[in-house]
């Protein structure tokens, strides 16, 4: 599911609020790593992480698209050292989940 860029801007917002959960260290992505933030995603639907400063290997861009990947999730926003990710949870009722706005239709000229 590719996100508009009004859904981007709404889980942007969202994610200002939320604490850092998910940090890459020198140890990289590794299973332990993706196990936890696909916990975290699947409770949470939108997660923050950071790539600390001894990471030599990934930047912040290439550290979400690779977790992404892997948790077959889609990143919303990488800014410095930090980055966001969302993926709609399965296990959450409908009415707990974040709602995220439609995307418009177009209009037939």
């Amino acid at each position: 599911m590719e996100l508009t860029s009004k859904q981007r801007a709404q889980l942007r917002g969202l994610a200002n609020g939320i604490d850092t959960i998910v940090h890459i260290g020198k140890d990289g992505i590794s299973g332990n790593l993706v196990k936890q933030a696909d916990d975290a995603l699947e409770a949470r639907e939108l997660i923050k992480g950071r790539v600390l400063e001894n990471n030599i290997e990934y930047d912040a861009r290439l550290a979400a698209e690779e977790l992404a990947k892997a948790t077959r999730s889609e990143v919303v926003q990488v800014i410095g050292t930090k980055f966001v990710l969302y993926r709609e949870s399965h296990s959450k009722p409908r009415d707990k989940r974040i709602q995220l706005v439609k995307a418009a239709k177009k209009r037939p000229q």
